[in-house]
């Protein structure tokens, strides 16, 4: 089974989170595990998307587990590790959906990269750029959930 993992801000736009959630509808539908972080806005969306559709959802969180998690997570790993817990989710995945922008996502952008060998989508996000204003190349950059699932799953195997 192939595992996607989607990150994004916790504190998200509605846009963010409308794509996040047809991410994880989408993802569910087409049979892959959903990881994310395991926190609100874009995670709690995703997950509330997969677990729709029937989909398994898998919350990396980075505190110890006190606190309850997005209620649509079906288990959860608890790092206590804070944000170096994005290691873990980029090295679970066989591909990395990133819906919007926070430092959070563009860290797991930038380990999904420096990993290699695994797709890495870009959803309303970071486009980074060159010292010379030039786009860096990696990641593939998306205009919909759609076209962010199918460049994930295409390239994920």
């Amino acid at each position: 089974m192939v595992q996607v993992a989607v990150c994004g801000p916790a504190d998200a736009t509605q846009v963010e989170v409308g794509h996040a959630r047809r991410v994880g509808e989408l993802l569910a539908a087409r049979g892959a595990t959903v990881l994310c972080g395991g926190g609100g806005g874009v995670m709690a969306a995703v997950a509330a998307g997969a677990r729709s559709r029937g989909g398994l959802v898998i919350g990396v969180r980075p505190d110890d587990g006190s606190a309850p998690g997005p209620t649509d997570v079906s288990a959860s790993v608890v790092t206590n590790m804070g944000q170096a817990r994005n290691a873990i989710l980029v090295w679970s995945a066989d591909a990395v959906i990133a819906v919007g922008g926070s430092w959070g996502t563009l860290s797991e952008v930038a380990l999904a990269m420096r990993r290699g060998g695994i797709p890495v989508v870009v959803l309303g996000g970071w486009h980074v750029l060159d010292a010379h204003g030039v786009p860096v190349s990696g990641p593939c950059h998306v205009d919909n959930p759609e076209e962010a699932v199918r460049a994930a799953l295409r390239r994920a195997g």
